[in-house]
């Protein structure tokens, strides 16, 4: 049986967009032809996309790093290069993929086809044709491509499923997913048995049907990440229905009241919106003798739990079944499918009222502050100045300084920012040196 995976951190880096050309026309009868350098092509970006097919993040335990491909230099004649093809890559259905470093969701991938750029290539460098003008006809200057957006990745599959089974190890949820579909999970009599989400379709008459997951056992800290802790906890948020299947055969002589209390504990530290959701609490096991008393008292005891912490709210619905004979899980199958029904349409609702208000209302945008085009420190061991920042980075790097016109040219910009006269205030001298990422030039005022 292979390996359920379902977490991945993987790098990705865009592909590069060509360089712009520094080229003239030489042709016998004109000399003079003037600049025909051409642009860059753009790079590849980087684009998951849902496949079906695919049903674990274990292609990503083997294959880490991702890179597209970089655009194609510009060519004489005004030609420009050829763009880079995108790479494509796979991904199965729920997976939410988040920025590793600020912890972002950038995409929550969950329909067929489904597709999310999560690193754009760079822009094609310009060649000397898009510089010439009427008081410099023939520059020498060209751009760099734009380096390609790099940045690391963290995925999480979050199971797609209708209903979910939950509850501690032992009290039933394979078993019962084994009868109601034609799932096959691993069935034992200790705990753990169930080591990571399994899926089976539930088919009812009338052509009605829906996925239910039978989801890892929990123990009291998962949500700090004792035992399964969030290997099971992620997957429930994408539940429309909980079935809280409890144990009223008081196995290893365990209290189901406490039980049902320590699971909703969890699942409410994890995410409280979970515990909204519509939840029947399935009274497994009842073919055992004590189970009658045990389902009293537990009717009894959860009143009063939910007056005390839920008032208000109107109490779960107890379905008493037995999964081993089979009695009671035709009517919960039922309800389950009808409890489905109903949270689809209030989302639905949720969706077409949020649409509603976009288009009656208008936005309001707030400009955020643009950060600075550069930073400036003094590095004491090495004796020099450090430029550094996203911005002046990315200028330097497209900045062609082969040529002694692109070079004024990235020189001149410099200037205009304000880097001179940073330099000037923080003490540099004519003769020091400054470092813009691996390349050092000396100051002159």
């Amino acid at each position: 049986m292979s390996t359920f995976y379902d977490y991945a951190k993987i790098w990705v880096k865009a592909g590069k967009g060509g360089d712009g050309l520094v080229a003239f026309l030489r042709e016998k009868y004109r000399p003079d032809g003037g600049p025909v350098g051409g642009d860059g092509g753009r790079g590849g970006d980087i684009i998951f996309r849902v496949d079906e097919g695919l049903r674990t993040l274990l292609d990503f335990r083997y294959n880490r790093h991702f890179k597209a491909k970089a655009g194609q230099n510009g060519m004489t004649k005004g030609r420009y290069g050829r763009g880079a093809e995108d790479l494509i890559v796979g991904v199965p259905p729920g997976t939410i993929v988040k920025d590793f470093d600020t912890g972002q969701i950038l995409a929550d991938l969950v329909e067929e086809g489904q597709e999310a750029i999560v690193a754009k290539g760079g822009r094609g460098g310009r060649g000397n044709m898009k510089f010439a003008t009427h008081n410099n006809p023939a520059p020498e200057i060209a751009e760099n491509g734009e380096p390609g957006q790099e940045r690391t990745l963290q995925l999480e599959l979050r199971v797609l499923a209708d209903a979910g089974l939950v509850g501690f190890p032992s009290v039933g949820k394979s078993t019962i997913l084994s009868i109601v579909s034609a799932a096959k999970p691993k069935i034992g009599d200790y705990h753990f048995t169930t080591l990571s989400p399994n899926l089976g379709v539930v088919d009812l008459s009338d052509q009605r049907s829906f996925v239910l997951a039978d989801l890892p056992g929990l123990i009291e800290g998962a949500a700090e990440g004792i035992g399964l802790g969030f290997q099971f906890l992620r997957h429930v948020q994408r539940t429309k229905v909980i079935l809280h299947v409890v144990d009223m055969g008081g196995f290893e002589n365990r209290d189901p009241f406490e039980d049902y209390v320590a699971i909703n504990e969890e699942l409410k530290t994890y995410d409280e919106t979970i515990l909204e959701r519509p939840t029947i609490i399935v009274a497994n096991k009842m073919d055992i003798p004590e189970a009658e008393l045990y389902i009293e008292e537990f009717r009894e005891k959860l009143a009063a739990y939910f007056e005390e912490h839920f008032p208000g709210r109107d109490l779960p619905e107890i379905f008493p079944i037995s999964a081993i004979s089979q009695s009671g899980l035709k009517d919960l199958m039922e309800e389950t499918y009808r409890l489905i029904q109903e949270e689809e349409v209030r989302l639905a609702q949720i969706e077409a009222e949020k649409v509603d208000e976009v288009d009656q209302t208008h936005k309001l945008y707030q400009i955020e502050a643009e950060e600075p085009y550069f930073n400036l420190s003094y590095d004491q061991a090495d004796k020099m100045f450090v430029l550094s920042g996203d911005r002046i980075e990315k200028d330097f790097l497209m900045a062609n300084l082969e040529y002694d016109e692109s070079a004024l040219r990235f020189a001149r910009k410099l200037k205009h920012h304000g880097v001179d006269q940073a330099l000037v205030d923080a003490g540099a001298q004519a003769g020091d040196i400054v470092r813009i990422r691996d390349y050092e030039f000396e100051f002159f005022d």
